[in-house]
């Protein structure tokens, strides 16, 4: 049993095993909490998403939908094996499944058959969502594998887990599929192999754009910080694009920051969409 990694240490541990994390929107508030316990915490949750296309499935797993609200996971892993991360706290993943299943997590040792759905998983796992239709003929890319082995491992490594804290949906709720493609045994077995050697990330501290100043927001300024900018308004539900981001400066980014200014609750001539150092430092524009 353990408490949840804070959203900077989930952060860090999943860049110090190697891996590209985007961070989506609100995601460190962006949680169930008000439904229920998160945590104590045992183990890490696999699925597969039923959906393809990264931003369709980012976004549907930061939202949720009509009858299952957002978000349906912690991190989505997509084909190119990046992590998104859409939630941090009680998250609508796991749902109800096998209390003996939860018992030998905790106790790391070989799962028994998922034939009951007693116990609510939610509190007791992260979960992440990995971009595949589940219809056994999607492939898995080994850039997508990779990233699923190390994201398990980093949390794993996290709360001094073994292998057998890693667990698929299909092994915790009973008529559950997911993930289909692969097996849970091999996923683990890699699992294993990379727990018994150190973090291959170097540190994986983010770095990010610093303020180049107002002036550098000119018309025609042709930039690809500013195609950066327009990913990162995007991601945080600011963006106005049509067509882009782009690397021009255009009175469409103005107008996106214009609304992360707003998001931020400037008003009046503090949110006319050039941006501020105060501003910029928050939006975390990555390096390019």
């Amino acid at each position: 049993m353990a408490t949840p990694l804070s959203a900077d240490r989930l952060l860090r541990a999943l860049r110090d095993e190697g891996l590209t994390v985007h961070e989506y929107r609100s995601w460190r508030t962006n949680n169930r909490n008000h439904k229920g316990p998160w945590g104590p915490v045992n183990g890490v949750m696999i699925h597969h998403t039923v959906t393809s296309g990264t931003e369709a499935s980012v976004r549907l797993c930061y939202e949720g939908h009509s009858t299952l609200p957002g978000p349906l996971c912690h991190g989505v892993i997509d084909k190119a094996g990046a992590v998104h991360l859409v939630g941090h706290g009680r998250a609508n993943h796991a749902g109800a499944g096998d209390g003996d299943v939860l018992a030998a997590v905790i106790a790391e040792r070989a799962l028994p058959p998922d034939n009951e759905a007693d116990t609510d998983g939610n509190p007791h796992f992260y979960g992440f969502e990995c971009v595949n239709l589940g219809d056994g003929r999607d492939p898995w890319p080994e850039a997508q594998l990779l990233a699923i082995e190390r994201a398990a491992a980093a949390l794993c490594r996290a709360h001094g887990w073994n292998h057998r804290s890693v667990i698929g949906h299909l092994e915790w709720q009973p008529g559950k599929i997911d993930p289909r493609g692969f097996t849970m045994d091999a996923l683990r077995e890699r699992v294993r192999r990379r727990l018994g050697a150190p973090p291959d990330g170097g540190g994986g501290q983010p770095t990010y754009e610093p303020f180049p100043g107002a002036a550098f927001f000119a018309p025609g300024r042709v930039s690809p910080i500013v195609t950066a900018m327009g990913h990162r308004l995007v991601a945080e539900g600011c963006g106005r694009y049509q067509v882009g981001p782009g690397p021009e400066w255009t009175a469409v980014d103005q107008e996106s920051y214009a609304a992360w200014q707003r998001k931020l609750g400037y008003s009046g001539a503090d949110a006319d969409g050039i941006p501020g150092e105060t501003s910029w430092t928050r939006l975390k524009v990555p390096n390019v």
